[in-house]
């Protein structure tokens, strides 16, 4: 008698994985049990129906919560389908070679189950040259959503449009003076690599751009002409600069958000951004990005607390543009091959 009433922990603890069906089951196996232990063991007939009665409403109410709970995941696997599509269509998937570049890319949204956040990039080919964004919105949820694609909206078009890479800034500005809030903004780096050897860097407010050299030297890239961040600029008369690197062979930019370095161990330090690239650095921006970013995790003991996001092109000097030439040559003839 005194172990009876532990049964009804059966299905309580079925409502955790299993549906009603499964719940109910585990029920019927417990007041079978519990009907079979009690009349061995001589209990008395009114202590055990009220032990089974307890098992069969312990029963009914798991039943109910797991229905209760299947229903939710059907609606947050729903919610995440949309989320993983509106990310895509936000965040268009980067290819591993844009024009002349090596690219890699990594984002992580703080809200784990959205998937999206206020950080936003793009790297697009122009007639003008390869230029990317990257930016941070200030707060989070749906207004820094809609915010972030206002801006890669923006900058998209302009992209195309706009011969001068402060022309293509000075559109992000215009329009979000006209829709954003007084005490909303953006923090952005946008950059552009309009000739060979050559790359453009404008920055409003935003961390600044980490340069790996081919020797493997890393140097941040303070702003000559510090401007205030995209729709802010009417509180100033700072306007944004333009600023001209040499960028060689071999040679690789990092662009990324304040939710990197910014993230904290628990100890409250600092990621340090600079040492884990020197550390991390290699030929392929992938592999350099995936270690950065894991090692970033454990820094912060699994999940971060803000958005963040990486970007990191490298120019690959004319042997190795040379050799992924040829690579994809051959994978081209051979898929002709297989089609013949």
């Amino acid at each position: 008698m005194i172990w009876l009433p532990m049964l009804a922990a059966g299905p309580a603890l079925a409502a955790t994985t299993n549906g009603p069906r499964g719940v109910l089951c585990v029920g019927l196996l417990a007041a079978v049990l519990g009907a079979t232990l009690g009349a061995r063991d001589g209990v008395p007939g009114g202590e055990l129906a009220a032990v089974l009665s307890a098992l069969v409403a312990v029963t009914l109410a798991s039943g109910l919560a797991s229905a209760l709970r299947s229903r939710r995941e059907r609606v947050l696997a729903a919610v995440r389908s949309v989320a993983e599509t509106a990310q895509h269509a936000l965040l268009k998937p980067v290819p591993a070679t844009v024009g002349p570049f090596q690219v890699a890319v990594r984002y992580s949204a703080a809200a784990a189950e959205a998937r999206i956040g206020g950080d936003l990039y793009a790297l697009i080919p122009t007639p003008y040259g390869v230029r990317l964004i990257v930016g941070d919105v200030r707060g989070k949820g749906l207004p820094a959503v809609g915010t972030a694609a206002l801006v890669l909206g923006v900058f998209r078009e302009a992209a195309y449009d706009e011969p001068d890479l402060l022309a293509v800034v000075d559109r992000i500005e215009r329009s979000l003076a006209r829709n954003l809030g007084s005490d909303d903004f953006v923090t952005a780096v946008v950059a552009g690599y309009p000739q060979p050897g050559q790359l453009e860097v404008v920055n409003c407010g935003h961390a600044p751009p980490l340069l790996v050299q081919a020797d493997g030297s890393v140097a941040a890239v303070e702003p000559t002409h510090p401007a205030p961040p995209l729709g802010l600029r009417t509180l100033t008369d700072h306007t944004p600069g333009l600023q001209v690197l040499p960028f060689a062979d071999g040679d690789q930019l990092l662009l990324y958000t304040d939710g990197v370095t910014e993230a904290r161990d628990g100890g409250r330090e600092f990621y340090p951004l600079h040492e884990g690239l020197a550390r991390h650095v290699s030929d392929d921006p992938a592999h350099t990005l995936s270690a950065l970013h894991d090692e970033l995790l454990a820094h912060v003991g699994g999940r971060l607390h803000d958005d963040a996001a990486l970007l990191l092109i490298r120019k690959p000097d004319v042997v190795e543009a040379a050799c992924e030439g040829r690579s994809a040559g051959k994978g081209d003839r051979d898929l002709a091959a297989e089609a013949v």
